[in-house]
């Protein structure tokens, strides 16, 4: 086992690894920028090091100032957490070669994954279905519009390289592809570095599920179910739960070995998400692979009962994976993630300090959070300020648990999305599970203020 790990990450994801480090006994060291002096992460770790100034690309996203606070902490490996560099096959592959081992998949199976192409013709060379599309990346617009329409229109312009919802249009019409199309490549290529894009059919009315998948390097894979994230906005997962409303146990049965399938053809180590899209007649489509922890981890904690950090800690230590085959998942969980945004501004993030944090409690409850009362939130990075995560016996009683947790949760002193989240919990589609990923979309055309803060 590891002696200490550098966490190369913030907020409440660098205090998730904190503790899962300390109960494998690991010493903590983080890293954090000159905006995070007084984040609760720099606070509980045995050890941190300034790395730079505010902005992530002079710090969190800085790979050499990171690996030269690994080798001055003495770390033995490097925890990414999620965004940053968790997904950066050249982070991973330096890290290698500093002798660091890097809590993740090897460096060639990030940017196999990572390359939205090649991942497709991974999954489609172990029969895992894959969405109608083109087999390679485009960057000429009028192939892109002749491929587009042999597929059929609606389709989806994607970036190769994509993630976030970055470099993604919908297009609807043969004249409306070629200036969607310059625009995709424009925002690609200024949030990747890589302006290579693809077409897909556009899956109307489907879900968004993912499969929680784990490899160690011994060859072995599992998967955790599922998670439902089709609550979004403009592609940002805002609630996920599980299991899913939709899934049928022998289609959780199908859908998890399809996950397993496809990592395994990789001998792929560590901690992994396989996103499918389900349409209305319940088939589904593979969407693409995270390979790190995601944001939404808890929600699988919740109905498994296993730490996926501790996991993936052991396993890129060389220990074999503890969690067996064809796990039941127990109860219902949900997560909400709370922004510090203005809804009835068109979700503007909200910098400032929190006069006052008062999260809520009691049986079931759980908060993931870096900030308290006093915190100053920066606005150079992500919004999110906290999660909220609750357990139940069934859906419903899980749902009337998140939303008394959310009007007990107290944040002032900036805007959050709490009011928002309340509002969708309580509408009659979300609450009998009848939504798709175009839910928030649909419900804001009809009216825009209904389901904004008060």
């Amino acid at each position: 086992m590891f002696q200490k790990v550098l966490i190369a990450n913030r907020g409440e994801i660098a205090l998730r690894i904190i503790r899962a480090c300390r109960e494998l006994g690991i010493r903590t060291a983080v890293v954090h920028s000159e905006a995070d002096r007084d984040s609760l992460h720099v606070r509980f770790a045995d050890e941190d090091i300034c790395i730079g100034p505010p902005p992530a690309r002079d710090s969190y996203l800085n790979i050499p100032r990171i690996i030269a606070a690994a080798e001055i902490a003495g770390a033995d490996a490097i925890h990414p957490g999620y965004g940053f560099l968790a997904e950066n096959a050249e982070f991973a592959q330096i890290c290698e070669r500093s002798d660091i081992v890097f809590i993740g998949p090897t460096a060639e199976q990030i940017g196999r994954m990572g390359d939205k192409v090649a991942a497709r013709h991974t999954m489609i060379e172990v029969d895992v279905p894959v969405i109608p599309g083109t087999e390679e990346a485009i960057s000429d617009a009028r192939l892109a519009r002749k491929a587009a329409e042999q597929i059929g229109f609606p389709v989806m312009i994607k970036a190769k390289a994509g993630g976030g919802g970055k470099g993604m249009r919908i297009v609807r019409a043969a004249e409306e592809f070629e200036p969607l199309f310059a625009t995709a490549r424009a925002e690609a290529e200024a949030a990747f570095g890589d302006g290579s894009l693809y077409i897909e059919k556009l899956i109307e009315g489907a879900r968004h599920v993912e499969i929680q998948v784990l490899g160690d390097r011994h060859g072995r894979a599992v998967h955790l179910g599922e998670r439902d994230c089709t609550i979004q906005r403009r592609h940002q997962k805002l609630i996920e739960e599980s299991p899913s409303p939709a899934l049928t146990p022998e289609l959780r049965r199908e859908m998890g070995a399809a996950a397993v399938r496809g990592v395994s053809a990789i001998a792929y180590v560590g901690a992994g998400t396989v996103e499918f899209l389900l349409d209305r007649d319940r088939r589904f489509y593979f969407l693409e692979m995270n390979t790190r922890i995601q944001v939404e981890h808890p929600v699988t904690e919740e109905v498994t009962g296993y730490d996926l950090v501790k996991e993936q800690i052991r396993v890129a230590a060389g220990e074999h994976l503890s969690i067996p085959d064809g796990i039941e998942l127990r109860g219902h969980a949900i997560e909400c993630r709370i922004n510090a945004e203005d809804p009835s501004s068109g979700f503007r993030p909200s910098p400032g300090t929190i006069t006052t944090f008062n999260p809520p409690g009691g049986p079931g409850v759980r908060v993931d959070t870096h900030v308290y009362t006093g915190y100053a939130v920066p606005p150079y990075y992500d919004s999110l300020i906290a999660k909220l995560i609750v357990r139940a016996s069934t859906r419903d009683e899980a749902i009337a648990r998140a939303k008394l947790a959310l009007e007990m949760f107290v944040i002032e002193g900036v805007h959050t999305t709490i009011p928002f989240l309340r509002n969708v919990l309580d509408h009659p589609d979300f609450r009998s599970g009848d939504v798709d990923t175009d839910f928030l979309e649909r419900f804001e055309r009809r009216d825009r203020t209904a389901i904004a803060a008060q």
